[in-house]
């Protein structure tokens, strides 16, 4: 309830301070922050591989209750996070730079700002790196108020930024590199000081455990190459983008990829909260409740995205009408594909969990990030091919369905899946409600015209909502979901 307060305010004030953002930068600079940013998450493969094994590790040890092995295991994660830091920096500062100054499509009288973009967002990225064992100790320790209440704070100071920045009279853009650079400083702080004042096991003290780190590496390194795929399916696309329709289709996209993470917080809240538990009730040996968890999970997390995606989508050109000033091309439709592509992973997300819970991932990661990192080459060519950036996500789309199919496979050998539970409960109510629910929005759609626009848009939202809720309570849940869904809400709101 604390993450879903969370993104209310996160939600409602991001979109708010994007459209700041987007017409105190323009549409170029602020595709140029886009693209040079990526260039520096290129490297995130490092971060996300540990950020993975600390998340895994720390709820372990978490659920098997071994206070002395969780602290072994936090100074050992902070340890090579600092390393990752330091090979990201040498990286970012040689390949990186190279490819920012020779490779990219930027205009000339902009690459100076674009270098002082891109060292503030290497500063910027390596205190996120640092930061990562705080925030995984505080979801696996399950204090999601906290993780609420910065991340709200975080928001704010965003929202004053956007607000400076539109006043500004220097070139903003390098600005609003440095102003998101000291944001990062102060949240990296908050969190170290709460949890050295509430964890005993985050006080550092140096740990090497020759066997230990190596059980790390090992892990982390299957999941290494699983990440890079997932970053070069990512940020490699936004780079095609660049090298093939210029900056404007990467404003396209950065305004697409922020929708995609404002709406997909719906989902990721429930996710961060369960993903834990999954993981806990693995390492007890409850292998049963871990398994219904991961099936919860997809339907729910489906559901709840579902929700809000269904109407937005039924009145997009509408909304970003109102929300911006001035449209980037492509984005529209850009953020259309890139919502039904965010749909589908909410399904696999859970899955990836119940993996990484097992500790098996060597072949797992091998074939999955294999054909994940396929994706890249098949949006060269097929953007070679039509000269269109709207195949790119109809691409991930494809690839993102098969990935799918081939994590079940794996989970029927890794966790004994049942697959028919799965597609009975999961699957087939998921496709079901989607039928329903598409027909039903199709036909709000048809019947209802005022005259007057906003009219128009709140009665077609508001019947589109209710029309799904209805359909998902009745078609989506089980007998007992419903009831429990029922308790919950009378709970919270004294009926």
């Amino acid at each position: 309830m604390f993450l879903y307060f969370r993104m209310f305010l996160t939600m409602g004030v991001g979109l708010y301070t994007s459209r700041l953002i987007l017409d105190a930068l323009g549409v170029v600079d602020y595709g140029i922050y886009g693209l040079v940013g990526g260039i520096v998450t290129m490297f995130a493969f490092l971060n996300s591989a540990m950020s993975s094994a600390t998340q895994r590790y720390l709820s372990f040890d978490i659920g098997k209750n071994d206070m002395e092995r969780l602290q072994k295991t936090f100074n050992a994660t902070l340890n090579i996070h600092f390393l990752v830091a330091i090979i990201i920096l040498i990286l970012s500062e040689t390949i990186g730079l190279w490819f920012v100054n020779y490779k990219l499509d930027i205009p000339p009288d902009r690459m100076n700002a674009a270098n002082w973009v891109y060292q503030f967002s290497i500063f910027t990225f390596i205190l996120n790196v640092i930061q990562v064992p705080y925030n995984a100790l505080l979801i696996a320790r399950e204090h999601m108020n906290i993780y609420a209440y910065v991340s709200i704070l975080e928001t704010l100071l965003k929202l004053f930024i956007a607000l400076y920045l539109v006043q500004a009279n220097n070139d903003r853009l390098i600005l609003y590199a440095i102003l998101i650079f000291s944001i990062s400083f102060i949240i990296r702080m908050v969190y170290k000081v709460y949890c050295k004042k509430k964890f005993k096991e985050s006080v550092y003290k140096f740990y090497f455990d020759k066997n230990y780190y190596k059980e790390l590496m090992s892990y982390s390194g299957w999941n290494l190459f699983g990440n890079i795929a997932v970053v070069a399916r990512s940020q490699g696309s936004n780079i095609l983008l660049n090298l093939f329709f210029g900056p404007v289709a990467n404003a396209s996209y950065t305004l697409t990829v922020m929708v995609q993470g404002i709406i997909s917080t719906f989902v990721s809240n429930f996710q961060v909260a369960v993903k834990p538990q999954i993981i806990k009730n693995y390492s007890k040996g409850n292998y049963e409740a871990s398994l219904n968890l991961m099936y919860k999970s997809a339907k729910f997390s489906f559901f709840a995205m579902f929700i809000l995606t269904l109407p937005f989508l039924f009145n997009i050109d509408f909304v970003m009408n109102f929300w911006l000033k001035e449209i980037p091309i492509y984005a529209i439709s850009f953020i259309k594909l890139a919502l039904i592509y965010s749909l589908i992973e909410t399904i696999s997300n859970p899955m990836v969990t119940g993996a990484q819970a097992t500790g098996k991932i060597k072949i797992y990661q091998i074939v999955v990030g294999s054909f994940i990192f396929l994706t890249l080459p098949t949006v060269w060519l097929v953007f070679k091919l039509t000269n269109d950036p709207l195949n790119m996500y109809y691409v991930l789309i494809g690839n993102s369905i098969i990935a799918l199919i081939i994590r079940i496979g794996f989970l029927i050998k890794m966790m004994n899946l049942n697959i028919y539970t799965f597609i009975k409960d999961v699957i087939f109510k998921i496709l079901f409600v989607v039928l329903l629910a598409v027909c039903a929005s199709f036909l709000v759609n048809l019947l209802i015209n005022f005259n007057n626009d906003v009219i128009n848009f709140f009665v077609k939202i508001s019947l589109i909502t209710m029309l799904n809720i209805l359909i998902i309570s009745t078609v989506g849940l089980t007998l007992s979901e419903r009831k429990f869904v029922l308790t919950f809400v009378k709970s919270k709101v004294k009926i």
